[in-house]
């Protein structure tokens, strides 16, 4: 079986200048966990999940440092704390969204696609054809192509 075999066709979809409110009501209107943000040419740019919204209300890690003759020695990256009050704070999809999409070929067997959901521990991957949109694969509809086998 391929990706194209098992997905899901009618995508819900966002822009990355759509709200992060919009994106809530789309998530629990239609009882899904994560959305594709798309371009103007249909092109996948980001995703936004359920994790990214819970992510707004952890608490803020301060990098740790210590002081040396009056200056700040960061053990962590000082750059981390940025992204973390972006995403905490965004108002905007782009805000939020994760930019490392895990997508797939239309022609991608399943068992790969499987493989690829337990290794990068997600639970979705959005489905390509010559670099647009055409579908999306959870992990559910693995489940569910299987026990149609």
């Amino acid at each position: 079986m391929l990706a194209k075999d098992i997905m899901t066709k009618e995508v819900i979809a966002v822009k990355k200048d759509d709200t992060v409110e919009n994106v809530i009501k789309l998530l629990m209107d239609h009882n899904i966990s994560g959305l594709p943000v798309i371009d103007e040419d249909q092109k996948v740019v980001g995703i936004v999940t359920e994790g990214d919204l819970i992510y707004r209300s952890k608490k803020l890690q301060i990098p740790s440092y210590f002081t040396i003759l009056d200056s700040y020695i960061f053990l962590e990256n000082p750059k981390t704390i940025n992204e973390q009050l972006r995403k905490m704070v965004g108002y905007k999809v782009e805000d939020i969204m994760t930019v490392d999409v895990i997508s797939v070929d239309e022609d991608e067997e399943v068992e790969e696609i499987a493989t690829l959901m337990t290794n990068k521990k997600v639970n979705r991957v959005p489905v390509v054809k010559d670099g647009r949109l055409v579908g999306i694969v959870s992990r559910r509809d693995i489940i569910r192509a299987y026990s149609k086998g």
